[in-house]
Parts: structure tokens; sequence; C-alpha cells
């Protein structure tokens, strides 16, 4: 009889010894390198990523895979970025978004979001 595990591990799921620094709302957090900023941001107790336009309710990671745009934030002054779809870095400069976003962002931080976002689709 088989006593063999059926799945094998995947190599950029197993936790990494090496931490990565960031800040999510100018507080300094340090967490392991390789996940996701909605994972991260999970695992480090914060519970409110961001509030809707309208009524201005708490909204946190539900599906975790880029479905449900609850988890948009303010990534290196970029916003309405989909945390759960976004690799932590070092130095990343996080912020919950509060309400409705305008389009308008910084130039210099459009190339920075598509490099981040061409990375984690490769």
């Amino acid at each position: 009889m088989r006593t063999d595990p059926l799945f094998q591990t995947v190599t950029s799921e197993v936790r990494s010894t090496r931490t990565v620094s960031l800040s999510f709302n100018d507080q300094a957090l340090e967490v392991p390198a390789g996940i996701s900023v909605a994972a991260a941001l999970l695992m480090s107790g914060i519970n409110r990523f961001r509030a809707t336009p309208v009524s201005e309710s708490p909204r946190a990671p539900y599906c975790m895979m880029g479905v449900c745009f609850e988890c948009l934030v303010d990534i290196d002054g970029v916003p309405n970025r989909q945390s759960c779809l976004i690799e932590v870095a070092e130095g990343m400069r996080i912020r919950s978004q509060e309400g409705a976003r305008d389009l308008i962002i910084q130039a210099d931080n459009v190339q920075t979001a598509i490099e981040q976002t061409v990375e984690v689709q490769s």
C-alpha cells in the first residue's frame, strides 16, 4: 500500500527564513519574503485594508486570488493595487485606501507598478 504523500510541496510556498521590511500606514513591519502583501498584512494583525466609498465600511481580503477587489491598497503611491496579487518587496510603503480613489497617479510610480505586476505574472 502506498504511503508516500500524494502532493508535493510547491517550492515557492515553503516558508522562507528571509524577511523584508515594509510599512503599513507608517507602521514598520517585518514579514517573510516571498508572500503576497495581503498575506503579510493579515499575518501582522492588520484586519482593515480599506473603506468603502459610500458607507466607509471596513474591508479586508476575501478571496485572496484577485477576484473580489476587497484587498485594494495604495502601494508606493499607486492606488487601487490588489494586495493579494503583489509580492512583498523591501522598503514597500503600503497605505490603506480610504473611500473612492482618483485614477490620477504619479508617473514615476507607474513603472514600478507595471514591473511588480509583470514579476507576479511570470
